[in-house]
């Protein structure tokens, strides 16, 4: 068999554990060890020494557990036989899983039996190189991501199945609920396979539980389903409609706001007050009737009204004054009647028109003012008196 003068990886990346063809090296052999590896030599089946990052002289000063195994030459051309395991340290990762059966168990909320499955990805690491050469490589030459796999897959099923179950009775995860929760569900998972894979010198560096295989179709699972959404759609409805009722009282609020701030400065700019505003609406009223009887029923008198156009300024005093220009006393005298016959008298009259009896004039037949005491007369006008 050839000796070997340099030894080291020259297997590929997905590769976990890969063993050097050649068993025969000299004593002055170079070994490369790259910065992602470790070397395990092994002489007789006994795992001797372990070898970190770096290039390395195969000299017996080197290897004191081989000094002890057999005796060498000291010129350093004669060869010893030996075995060299590289171990690959990378962290593999997007190695996929999967449940190879569904997983039984109660759901927590509805009380229903349920049977689901699940899969995912996980990362795996090396970190105890000669745990897992003696417990899973043996006399393997290599060992490889997939057959890595297939070593833990029935181990997976068993474990992870049963944590599943575990995990979602104890922390009480709704199913219908659990596709949002799938990041805190996978670390809770993960926290306890991570033990199981430590006893084989592995780390399991990532675990992800990525989809939920749910009953769809079921009988039973389809009438709870149909429960619970319809359950939280009627919560989410009517706060939907709190929410809105709050929106329109919120805008109608605004809205007053703006409008009495609108009003508001509208008065600032042409000058006038809340109560001048009111006063010019009762005199803009009092404009648009027509006839001093309509009024002298609502109770309205000239002096008001006058007082009113002076109020709220200039320009409405004048609407006023128009309103009321033209009016006589006969147009707001109240009607009066002969005390002796009873016919309606003429406005102003002193003598009934009817019978002829002598009447008592106490309003001007000028400005209507009405009278409260014997005089000749009007104390407003000076109209002079009817007798």
């Amino acid at each position: 068999m050839a000796i070997a003068d340099v030894i080291k990886y020259e297997g590929d990346n997905s590769t976990f554990i890969w063993k050097h063809p050649c068993e025969d090296f000299n004593t002055a052999s170079q070994l490369v060890v790259h910065e992602s590896q470790e070397a395990i030599f092994f002489m007789n089946g006994q795992a001797l020494d372990l070898f970190g990052p770096g290039r390395y002289t195969l000299e017996t000063e080197n290897i004191p557990l081989i000094r002890k195994v057999t005796n060498l030459p000291t010129g350093g051309i004669s060869p010893f036989h030996c075995e060299v395991y590289f171990i690959n340290k990378t962290e593999q990762m997007a190695i996929r899983w999967g449940t190879d059966s569904k997983v039984q168990y109660v759901e927590p909320t509805y009380r229903f039996p349920l049977s689901i499955g699940a899969s995912g990805e996980m990362s795996l690491s090396v970190t105890d190189s000669k745990k897992l050469l003696i417990k899973l490589v043996g006399t393997e030459t290599s060992l490889t991501r997939d057959k890595l796999t297939n070593f833990f897959r029935a181990f997976l099923m068993t474990k992870v199945k049963t944590y599943i179950a575990q995990e979602m009775r104890s922390s009480a995860i709704n199913i219908f609920e659990i596709d949002e929760k799938l990041e805190d569900f996978s670390s809770a998972i993960k926290s306890r396979l991570d033990t199981d894979f430590f006893s084989y010198g592995v780390n399991l560096a990532r675990f992800f539980v990525t989809t939920i295989v749910k009953p769809d179709g079921d009988s039973q699972y389809e009438r709870f389903k149909d429960l619970h959404y319809r359950q939280y759609a009627a919560v989410a409805e009517a706060q939907l409609q709190q929410q809105v009722g709050i929106i329109e009282q919120q805008t109608k609020a605004q809205q007053m706001i703006i409008e009495s701030q609108g009003i508001a400065q509208k008065r600032t700019i042409e000058g006038y007050t809340y109560q001048q505003e009111r006063g010019f609406d009762v005199a803009e009223g009092a404009a648009k009737n027509e006839g001093g009887g309509n009024l002298a029923g609502m109770g309205i008198g000239l002096g008001m009204m006058v007082g009113v156009g002076s109020t709220v300024g200039t320009a409405v005093s004048g609407a006023v004054n128009n309103a009321f220009s033209g009016f006589s006393a006969e147009t707001v005298a109240v009607s009066k009647f002969c005390d002796q016959c009873g016919a309606e008298l003429t406005p102003g009259a002193s003598f009934c028109d009817n019978c002829g009896a002598h009447q008592t004039v106490d309003v001007c037949i000028k400005c209507g003012f009405k009278f409260i005491k014997p005089g000749k007369f009007c104390p407003k006008c000076g109209t002079k008196r009817g007798e």
